[in-house]
């Protein structure tokens, strides 16, 4: 009769291992998953602390620092042209320059010479990185700088010109650009400038992202690397935030943080960070805690798997918690949830047997009391 009772109660159904269970399969040699369990005890816990964080650690776009430059001119860049002349002028249209009779400059400056003229040209660099211009012809371009093309401009019209100057603006400059894509609130060109900005820069001019910084990812790719960080672990001004270069893609992609709940608990439930941070004492109380009816206190797990770590040879860890001690709430408040963390309430021992009587209960109770009817009947 008692082995018959044993078995019925290891076939009853359950919501998890026990705590037992799990502690003997951490200790099991064949298994083909090897984890081990972690007491989150005061000496335990200051080890953890002291940890650094997993998943996308803090330096991970700071490893894609390059220098470069922002005013190189490359083919599709438009040049806004102007030519001053004085005297007997190459261009017979060009318009006179207000105020040039009356004005005072240094120098032979031709702006401060009666009839000074001056001829406005805007020009796309083709794609041999080649711009034209009356009277110099093909100029390659591609490369330089706008204040290299001024000098090549006066350079060409010398001999031709009385004291020809230029002046060369980069109107437009689709290589000089960084590309912002993904969960932001305007995605597009961002055209840089020699004051280089940065990447939080690039961000803050889209719009910012639609989500939490804490629940947002910021994808960089730069020369075919890329890089990923959550954006709220990106401090201003700080090695990750990187000063921008010609062609570089921003994506921001929205990953909520979330951990899930099982066993002796409430519901089963999936539920989101919804904070930049979170402990496990707010975990559970998120879940409703331990269900007093069915729960073992002292083995409260929390299953964590980094791929990181395992890939380097370590195996994957539960941490236990037993809540009949005092400083494991201290310990709760202070041990941080991890995103995809894994909170697993084992259900206590004395429940299978409790299920067990229940269930003798019900199969029981409506014979005795149609016996108890039969005898008062008679």
């Amino acid at each position: 009769m008692l082995a018959v009772l044993l078995s019925g109660c290891a076939s009853l159904p359950s919501s998890g291992p026990t705590g037992r269970q799990v502690l003997g399969a951490a200790r099991q040699p064949a298994s083909p998953l090897k984890f081990t369990v972690v007491d989150l005890d005061g000496a335990a816990f200051q080890k953890l602390i002291a940890m650094p964080p997993a998943g996308r650690p803090i330096g991970q776009i700071a490893g894609l620092a390059r220098e470069g430059r922002v005013d190189r001119i490359a083919p599709g860049d438009v040049l806004q042209v102007a030519v001053y002349e004085v005297g007997m002028t190459l261009f017979g249209n060009a318009a006179p320059i207000a105020g040039a009779a009356s004005a005072t400059g240094a120098g032979g400056n031709p702006l401060a010479e009666p009839g000074a003229r001056a001829q406005n040209f805007q020009v796309m660099v083709a794609a041999d990185g080649t711009i034209r211009l009356p009277y110099i012809g093909r100029m390659l371009v591609a490369g330089t700088t706008a204040y290299d093309v001024q000098r090549m401009i006066e350079e060409g019209l010398r001999g031709k010109s009385q004291s020809p100057q230029a002046m060369v603006t980069v109107a437009s400059s689709p290589n000089n650009s960084a590309f912002l894509l993904g969960d932001v609130t305007r995605t597009g060109r961002m055209p840089l400038t020699p004051a280089r900005e940065r990447l939080l820069d690039a961000i803050a001019w889209a719009g910012g992202a639609k989500a939490s910084n804490a629940d947002t990812v910021v994808r960089f790719t730069r020369g075919g690397e890329y890089a990923e960080m959550r954006l709220g672990d990106i401090r201003p001004g700080g090695g990750d935030d990187l000063t921008l270069l010609p062609g570089d893609r921003i994506e921001l992609v929205r990953e909520p943080r979330s951990f899930s709940a099982f066993g002796a608990t409430p519901r089963v439930s999936q539920v989101a960070f919804d904070a930049p941070s979170l402990s496990l004492a707010e975990g559970l109380a998120r879940i409703g805690g331990p269900n007093d009816l069915q729960a073992d206190p002292k083995s409260v797990f929390l299953f964590r798997y980094d791929a990181a770590a395992v890939a380097a040879g370590e195996p994957p860890v539960i941490y236990r918690l037993n809540l009949m001690k005092p400083e494991s709430y201290i310990i709760a408040q202070n041990f941080p949830m991890r995103d995809k963390d894994l909170i697993y309430i084992a259900n206590a021992q004395a429940n299978v047997v409790s299920k067990f009587v229940a269930i003798l209960n019900q199969l029981f109770t409506p014979l005795l009391t149609a016996k108890v009817l039969t005898d008062n009947n008679n």
